[in-house]
């Protein structure tokens, strides 16, 4: 009986949605009894010792990030890219070098990144301590923001989840056999699966109403202070409406909003791994337009309702653009009339065809990636 292969899975805490994926992605595989050792590795932590802004500002680089999301400082983060990127090819050697050393004392039959930025240091690393393992990027965006985001002139596999994430990898000179197509983002397997419970009975215990229709509001595992804006802004709303506020980790936030008193029912819920629950019982969806968040709306059969304007973040923007094409939501220059495209979307026609389209898409993504990396493996060891 052969060994079993050794994989790591690449990811960082910058947002949420990089271990989200190497998590599932760890677990399905699991779960259908893959010859696979996998070990999550956190590129933060290997590179700690690099990381200026810890040595600066006491705070790591994807803490940094985090703290610039959940208080809404994205304004300018297009220009922001290209300083940090050179700083990133500033320290690029000792990257490597840290990255080799890691993987001469653990060599991995197979190396997959879930995060962007530094491909180059890891491509060129895993060349140095182990050739014949393969290199894969699974991207969680749905599409490059190049140059030197996901994609790489390299030697590297490439999966993505959308047309054009396939377009932008042939147009760098990757040779199709290299890249992979699935069906969209990668989601926790849990959103597969039913939520079996009634939703009016739910909303009651919720301290909702039965039949109001109900948005859910969310943005991201630390919230953010928009949230209050759009609970000021639906008290307008000229139709029935009520909301479920998800803050995540942003215990701060959870406070302010259960501090407020406002006329339409609402039920403020802090971290929770229970999303699609909280899903199941809503009818639409409201946030930034994260690659996840509206991968896992749109599995629920959720409409969206997200914002592009100037605070959007550059390798969102293209999302926006996926949403409108697709024609499964609403995209706005700005949630000041929330309230106004709230009832909108609420009418009957409309809400009905946002919904069959949601309904047109089956994401499979977390199920099709682990056949891809068995075959990249095997024809690795037939080589």
């Amino acid at each position: 009986m052969p060994a079993k292969a050794r994989l790591h899975f690449f990811f960082f805490d910058a947002g949420g949605g990089h271990r989200a994926a190497a998590t599932a992605l760890q677990q399905v595989m699991e779960q259908q009894g893959r010859a696979v050792d996998i070990r999550l590795v956190n590129l933060q932590e290997l590179l700690d010792p690099l990381d200026i802004f810890r040595k600066y500002f006491r705070l790591r680089m994807q803490e940094l990030y985090n703290t610039m999301l959940r208080k809404g400082w994205t304004l300018g983060s297009a220009q922001m890219l290209p300083v940090m990127h050179a700083i990133i090819r500033l320290y690029h050697r000792p990257q490597v070098r840290l990255l080799r050393e890691f993987w001469r004392e653990d060599r991995p039959d197979m190396v997959v990144s879930l995060i962007p930025n530094f491909n180059r240091a890891l491509y060129q690393a895993l060349r140095a301590a182990n050739p014949r393992a393969p290199f894969v990027t699974i991207l969680t965006d749905l599409a490059d923001y190049p140059p030197h985001f996901w994609i790489e002139r390299q030697r590297q596999y490439l999966i993505c989840g959308t047309d054009r994430a396939v377009e932008q990898a042939l147009e760098m000179g990757h040779r199709p056999e290299m890249v992979f197509r699935v069906s969209g983002m990668i989601l926790r397997p849990h959103f597969y699966q039913p939520v079996e419970v009634d939703r009016a009975a739910e909303r009651i215990r919720l301290g909702l109403e039965p039949g109001r229709p109900t948005g859910l509001v969310l943005f991201g595992g630390h919230g953010s202070g928009v949230m209050l804006e759009i609970d000021r802004l639906m008290e307008r709303c000229a139709r029935p409406v009520q909301l479920i506020f998800i803050c995540g980790k942003n215990q701060r936030l959870a406070a302010q909003l259960r501090e407020r008193v406002s006329p339409i029912p609402r039920s403020i819920v802090g971290f929770t791994s229970e999303i699609p629950y909280y899903m199941h019982l809503s009818d639409f969806f409201i946030g930034k337009p994260g690659p996840g968040s509206i991968s896992e709306a749109l599995a629920m059969k959720l409409p969206v309702i997200v914002e592009r304007s100037i605070f959007t973040l550059p390798q969102e923007r293209f999302n926006t653009e996926w949403v409108a094409e697709r024609k499964v939501g609403m995209v706005v220059e700005s949630f000041r009339d929330i309230h106004e495209v709230v009832e909108k979307l609420l009418e009957p026609e409309v809400l009905a065809s946002y919904r069959a389209n949601a309904s047109k898409l089956e994401n499979r993504a977390v199920f099709e990636i682990p056949e891809i990396l068995e075959r990249l493996l095997a024809e690795a060891r037939a080589a």
